[in-house]
């Protein structure tokens, strides 16, 4: 299997899909304009103590400032400022973290006015973004948060995300961090680097105690106050953070400055996949010529098809979502209807793996496939279906089918949910009214020209089309008109008629008779 990551940068938004095999499994997009600030990192200084709060307000640049609490100082505060007192002491040389002595803890009860001065400067990190009147909230705890690890200077301990069940893992786990990390500083370890490698962790570390020692040197060279001096990753790599896979084969780009970040980011955390980071120069939009927007106007929406005139129906409720599937009203076995029934029902287990993933649906979702009396072929969905969720990288858990043919899976949400509108402005209304995606049309008319060949072994016949369809389907020497005729025959004709609608379609047999190939879910 080939995977490829393909980001396409727009001036208002960024975009980055995942393919396998040529095909979409996920997407993520992301408004540019959005300012982020959390995880920010300044050297500020203390403008006002506040002992009613227990707490001070701190000047780190915003236009009204940030809110420090004394619980959000961090117990090895005290070790934290002498560590940072002896770094500005000498602007050339980096005073060397291991060599940092660990002082006492602060108290628990203590008071902010017994531990900070008013104009004293302070190492913070944002926690959380300034709203409306407020300014941001800030720690003194900093971290540096990786893919698979989490980074505390002056921690000193080893901790293993709760959700890791294995007491054989956690245990390998903290028994390696502990072996390869410095002194003076803590690990957490994340949920997603169960079962990883030695190497894959340690290249991660060493990252995350790069960053610390760029955050301190920057740190050394600030000449005014506050200074920025360590910025969160930029948008596409803060993506790219949970998306990144060392196997992928291609990461296509096509803006130059975004193209050099991604870089950088891959040669930190894997030198030798460096090459396979390539900027994208096509005169078509990035996204067309990997067919990636075709792909998107055919996966979301209500309805999507997925074969032989078998499609799902989604719906989103506000607890949660259910799925319907449906045989269509072309899709016949001639091994009967239990036969039929379970060859779309295994083709919805494969579309819909694939929907989770794609869309990131969350919570609770009810399948109602169609029914069938077969225990075994029940068996049969369940098992494709736990097969292909085995690819998904949220937390899932799957049930059996009821006896009333139902799926019910619950999904851990990853990130936000994507919302893509694939309904296009009626031409005819002007936007009174939506039409599917135009760009599906024609595959659309081949898939009923195939089922009028193959299943109702229909050999001639005319198709009438809007006369701007129809030009389209002749344009050029290998026009689509001619693959139609070399795959399913000669006996296919073409009429332009000017009394259709830009997406509506009429078949003729040789008799002039009219051929109803109108999809269940056109009709409804």
């Amino acid at each position: 299997m080939t995977s490829e990551l393909v980001v396409d940068v727009q001036p208002k938004e960024i975009s980055i899909a995942l393919l396998e095999d040529k095909n979409l499994v996920e997407f993520q997009k992301e408004e540019q304009n959005l300012s982020f600030s959390v995880g920010n990192m300044y050297l500020g200084k203390v403008r006002k103590l506040m002992p009613g709060l227990n707490a001070c307000f701190v000047d780190v640049g915003f236009e009204k400032d940030a809110f420090l609490h004394y619980l959000d100082l961090g117990p090895q505060f005290h070790s934290f400022q002498k560590y940072l007192k002896q770094v500005l002491s000498d602007r050339k040389k980096l005073y060397p973290m291991s060599k940092a002595s660990m002082l006492p803890d602060i108290e628990k009860d203590g008071t902010i006015s017994n531990v900070l001065k008013q104009g004293q400067e302070v190492l913070v990190q944002i926690v959380k973004e300034p709203i409306s009147t407020k300014g941001p909230r800030l720690t003194c705890e900093i971290s540096f948060a990786g893919r698979y690890l989490v980074l505390i200077p002056f921690n000193d301990k080893v901790s293993v995300s709760q959700k890791i069940k294995s007491h054989e893992e956690r245990a390998r786990l903290k028994q390696l961090l502990q072996s390869i990390k410095p002194k003076n500083v803590g690990i957490i370890v994340r949920t997603v680097a169960e079962g990883k490698r030695v190497a894959e962790l340690d290249a991660e570390l060493k990252t995350l105690l790069k960053h610390w020692e760029d955050t301190l040197t920057k740190v050394q060279k600030a000449t005014k106050l506050p200074s920025l001096v360590f910025e969160e990753t930029s948008r596409t790599v803060a993506m790219l953070r949970d998306l990144f896979n060392p196997s992928y084969e291609n990461i296509y780009v096509n803006d130059e400055n975004v193209f050099q970040e991604v870089r950088n980011y891959v040669e930190l955390i894997a030198p030798e996949r460096t090459n396979i980071v390539k900027l994208y120069k096509g005169k078509l939009p990035i996204f067309d010529n990997f067919a990636i927007t075709k792909q998107i106007k055919s996966s979301f929406g209500k309805t999507v098809s997925y074969k032989s005139g078998a499609y799902l129906i989604i719906e989103h409720t506000e607890a949660l979502h259910v799925v319907d599937v449906n045989s269509g009203n072309r899709s016949k076995s001639d091994n009967g209807q239990e036969a039929n029934a379970l060859d779309v029902n295994l083709g919805a287990a494969d579309e819909l793996a694939r929907q989770l993933r794609l869309r990131d649906m969350g919570g609770i979702i009810v399948v109602d496939f169609i029914d069938m009396t077969v225990a075994e072929n029940r068996q049969k969905v369940y098992e494709r279906m736990c097969q292909n969720m085995q690819k998904d990288r949220a937390k899932h858990n799957i049930l059996p089918l009821s006896k009333f043919g139902l799926m019910q899976i619950t999904r851990q949400r990853v990130r936000p949910a994507i919302d893509v509108t694939t309904d296009e402005d009626c031409p005819t209304c002007f936007g009174k009214g939506k039409i599917k995606p135009s760009i599906l049309f024609t595959d659309a008319l081949e898939s009923k020209i195939d089922y009028l060949v193959n299943k109702l072994k229909v050999k001639k016949f005319t198709l009438h089309i809007h006369p701007y369809v129809a030009a389209y389907v002749n344009q050029g020497i290998f026009s689509l008109k001619r693959k139609w005729q070399m795959e399913y025959g000669l006996g296919i004709k073409i009429i332009p008629d000017q009394s259709l609608a830009f997406l509506q379609y009429k078949f003729y047999d040789k008799f002039g008779e009219e051929l109803d190939m109108k999809e269940e879910f056109e009709i409804k």
